[in-house]
């Protein structure tokens, strides 16, 4: 009896042995694989986003701005519009600005122009205050001091004197273009507003072109209004 049971215990040790091994178990739990769909969905939603930027970015991108040049007669209240109203204003002119494309012009009328000498001006339809204009006075062959020229226009610009009342910064300078022709250059920082101004004389008159915006627009458009400002001279 004791021979027929001995070998047994091997057996089922061996046996319990080999079906211990065999046990199935679940392979380890990696936290490498399990945001694996996650991922997946993170980097196409990232891929779309870049693919949708790169394709709008033609569309935000601003046009650069264009111009047309103005031809100014700066002609007296008497004649103004020339005879008939049919004038060559390009034969004639006395100054040239640069107007930007879209811009519109305001028809100057015949009082203003024998009160407070305006000649011409072009408004922003989007934004009216955002505008050039020039005004002349007859009778000077020379520039007087820069600060005296400077209060000489406020007297007949209601929105000038306004602008300097609240200034927060005047700066000027002195400029001659390639003719030794000289300027006055004026920047008014206002509370709400800026300003660019150039002055000269020529042709026994005095010139003065103004730039004016309102901040929003100016910090907006200042390459643009500093490009019209810098456009403006006399023709002699």
């Amino acid at each position: 009896m004791a021979a027929i049971f001995s070998p047994s215990s091997p057996v089922i040790s061996s046996s319990a042995t080999t079906t211990a091994c065999k046990t199935p178990t679940k392979p380890p739990h990696s936290s490498l694989f399990t945001p694996t769909k996650q991922s997946l969905t993170s980097l196409l939603t990232a891929t779309l986003a870049t693919t949708t930027l790169l394709t709008a970015s033609p569309s935000l991108a601003e046009p650069a701005q264009t111009y047309h040049i103005y031809y100014g007669t700066a002609a007296s209240a008497a004649n103004y519009g020339g005879y008939g109203g049919n004038s060559d204003k390009k034969a004639s002119a006395e100054y040239i600005y640069d107007v930007p494309d879209g811009w519109k012009e305001r028809l100057v009328s015949k009082v203003e122009k024998g009160t407070n000498g305006t000649d011409s001006e072009f408004y922003n339809p989007k934004k009216r205050t955002e505008k050039e204009y020039l005004t002349f006075l007859a009778g000077f062959r020379q520039l007087a001091p820069k600060d005296a020229v400077l209060n000489n226009l406020a007297l007949s610009d209601v929105d000038l004197q306004d602008l300097l009342a609240s200034a927060d910064k005047v700066a000027s300078e002195e400029k001659k273009d390639d003719k030794g022709q000289l300027y006055y250059v004026y920047e008014i920082d206002g509370v709400g507003s800026h300003s660019l101004i150039s002055v000269t004389c020529a042709n026994n008159k005095l010139y003065a072109h103004f730039v004016n915006a309102p901040t929003p627009e100016w910090n907006r458009d200042e390459e643009t209004l500093r490009h019209v400002h810098e456009s403006f001279k006399t023709v002699q």
